[in-house]
């Protein structure tokens, strides 16, 4: 082994030049929060739903994604409501108890016993879990269903296939909302997870409503600033399956146009949009969810991610800084 040598070998640091300022790496950090600045003064005290949905419920990558995204939207002065369903977890504990998950026109047949297992599974395992995540940012998250305090009301959906209206059981169709509860609770600084069960108007059951066209109809009863429905997919294509171009910007009537043309699980999602922004909500955004932290990026960054539906009068949604132009 060398011994050392006498002249210490050490590298120099470049100093900056008097007078200079310093380089800080941070700066990168500031550029973001000035970014999203006009839009968090846009959004003050407002109102937003979020219909949480697909991969981001059984990821846990991206439920604690999607935890934190509401926290912070509750944090920088926007009043968020949780709506959600639970498709893949209903089937699972249907599987489990041996009943048969049947669809009829894209909706579930949910007999006596599926609607026990609908009502456990919603309120009993999705929402607790959902609640649970938020509330470790603090004690801000409190679950209900649409039953609680009459919150959602519906009657038996007969849905119409082939010319005739068939029986698909325990399924509801909204028919009112009372935002009291909801209200109350987001004038206290909380936010309310909404399962998507209703009361019925006719008797002493509970319904199956589904959760697109459930947070649809609590955004427009809220007076929501903005509708957003997480996806499996990146938005609205242009031409699927011929394009993965995806439409960043539409109207309400370039939607109802394309409605008769999309798949079938797109449908009641971009119906609820429709049904928005017709109904005094400003912007619906359908968003990729298996992206981590969609939420900001979309409502927070100037170009967004996904697609977002205004009313046809343009200055309804005109945003702040930029507005965002269809491709």
């Amino acid at each position: 082994m060398s011994e050392p040598s006498d002249e210490s070998e050490t590298s120099v640091v470049p100093q900056p030049a008097p007078g200079a300022t310093r380089k800080h790496t941070a700066l990168p950090k500031a550029q973001t929060l000035i970014e999203a600045l006009p839009w968090i003064t846009r959004h003050q005290g407002k109102t937003v739903v979020i219909k949480f949905g697909g991969n981001a419920m059984v990821d846990e990558g991206l439920k604690a994604a999607f935890a934190q995204d509401v926290v912070f939207l509750r944090h920088a002065g926007l009043r968020p409501v949780v709506v959600h369903g639970g498709g893949p977890q209903i089937s699972a504990q249907l599987d489990k108890e041996g009943l048969v998950s049947e669809f009829r026109a894209g909706l579930r047949v949910t007999t006596p016993e599926a609607m026990d297992v609908v009502r456990m599974v919603l309120a009993g395992q999705v929402q607790r879990e959902l609640v649970g995540l938020l509330n470790r940012h603090g004690p801000l998250a409190v679950g209900l269903t649409g039953e609680d305090a009459h919150t959602i009301t519906a009657t038996k959906h007969f849905p119409r296939i082939e010319g005739e209206f068939i029986d698909i059981g325990r399924v509801g169709e909204i028919t009112a909302i009372d935002t009291g509860a909801i209200e109350t609770l987001l004038d206290d600084g909380r936010i309310p997870v909404v399962s998507s069960i209703a009361r019925s108007a006719d008797d002493d059951h509970v319904y199956n409503v589904n959760a697109d066209t459930a947070a649809a109809a609590l955004a427009a009863a809220l007076g929501a600033e903005t509708l957003m429905v997480l996806t499996d997919v990146e938005g609205l294509y242009e031409d699927w399956p011929h394009s993965d171009e995806v439409i960043s910007r539409l109207t309400a009537s370039e939607l109802e146009k394309l409605l008769p043309e999309l798949a079938s699980g797109m449908v009641p999602k971009m119906e609820g949009c429709l049904h928005a922004v017709r109904n005094g909500v400003r912007t619906a955004r359908v968003i990729d969810g298996r992206v981590q932290h969609s939420i900001l990026l979309e409502i927070f960054t100037d170009e967004g991610i996904g697609t977002m539906v205004v009313d046809d009068d343009p200055r309804a949604a005109a945003e702040p800084a930029t507005e965002r132009q269809k491709p």
